[in-house]
């Protein structure tokens, strides 16, 4: 039954065809800061890939560990659904930098995505589901910021797209965090 809800959540987000530019902020929950007050947006086409890619990382392995240790389905379908889409997100920026001649840097966790997924580690059962949850609602806000950011102030056209594409998919998620219980 929750996959059946979920699932339709999902599809009737993505229905609405609405991209977050067409989202209010207004309609945003505000229950964790948007973005660290330390955290830097790059213009930067490396700076931009080495941030995407840390965050899609963080997004598949703090992921992988809800498969494990989550209480229930529905964190586990919203982690097999992180797991899908943020490899997906990192093949297209990987594609994309490649087609304008870049390097992209190999992605890595930075140290507070590192000690977040530490926390994850200690955790299982509803204590696991409550972390994940909370870590989630904070990293997609963090990715909202990164890719609406890079999408109108980047330096290479070709990350723009990929950043464009990516902040109705980031905006999907919070959507869906909204709906999964805060506890």
């Amino acid at each position: 039954m929750k996959t059946i809800f979920l699932c339709g959540a999902f599809a009737s987000l993505a229905m609405t065809g609405a991209t977050a530019a067409e989202t209010p902020r207004a309609m945003v929950p505000q229950t964790e800061p948007m973005v660290p007050a330390q955290m830097t947006m790059p213009r930067d086409a490396m700076g931009y890939a080495r941030m995407a890619g840390a965050g899609d990382l963080y997004e598949i392995e703090s992921s992988r560990l809800a498969q494990q240790k989550a209480a229930t389905g529905a964190v586990r379908q919203f982690g097999q659904m992180m797991i899908e889409h943020h490899t997906q997100t990192t093949q297209a920026l990987t594609s994309a930098a490649r087609a304008a001649g870049m390097t992209p840097p190999p992605p890595a966790l930075a140290p507070r995505q590192q000690k977040m997924i530490d926390e994850l580690r200690g955790l299982s059962g509803a204590q696991f589901d409550a972390a994940y949850l909370r870590q989630q609602r904070m990293a997609h806000q963090e990715a909202l910021a990164l890719h609406s950011g890079y999408a109108e102030n980047g330096d290479n056209a070709a990350l723009r797209k990929v950043a464009a594409t990516a902040v109705p998919i980031v905006q999907r998620h919070i959507d869906l965090l909204a709906q999964l219980p805060k506890s």
